[in-house]
This record gives C-alpha cells, structure tokens and sequence, in this order.
C-alpha cells in the first residue's frame, strides 16, 4: 500500500475559511489526490488510509471525518478556491 506523500501533518477537520488558508496551500497535494482518488472510485476507507494515512481500522470516526472534510475542501478549491491562487 502507498503511503502518503507529504511532510504536513493532516487535521481531522480542515479548517474553514471563505479565503485560501495557510492550511490549504501546504495541503493542496493532498486535496488533489483525494480528488482523482474519488474521481477513480476509491473507498473512503483507501483515500483515509493511502492520501491520509489515517487507518480507517484503528480509527473509524477520524478517518471518516477527515476524509470528509478534505474531500469537502478539495470539491470547494477546484470550483471556487484556485481563482484565489490564480490571482495571487
């Protein structure tokens, strides 16, 4: 199994903001992955376990909500938040 692939360690709940957080950009790899991971049909249990590295076995409920709120934010970054980045 592939781990994840990032030095930044990952909330259970992304925080939100109606703006770019310092938050989103040091997590834009992971917000990514678990958009093609879903767009490939993967499980929530394999994004917690592969993009997050949270063990959806030994941790059911943070794997849940933090697959949730990620993927949440990652939908919210493709259709709203990349203007944010785009302007700089």
């Amino acid at each position: 199994m592939v781990a994840r692939r990032h030095n930044q360690p990952v909330a259970d709940e992304v925080p939100w903001s109606d703006s770019i957080t310092l938050y989103d950009e040091a997590h834009l790899v992971v917000y990514l992955r678990l958009l093609d991971a879903s767009a490939d049909g993967a499980s929530p249990n394999e994004m917690a376990q592969i993009v997050l590295g949270i063990d959806p076995a030994k941790e059911p409920q943070r794997a849940e909500r933090a697959v949730d709120s990620h993927l949440r934010r990652a939908r919210w970054m493709s259709r709203v938040g990349y203007r944010q980045l785009l302007r700089g």
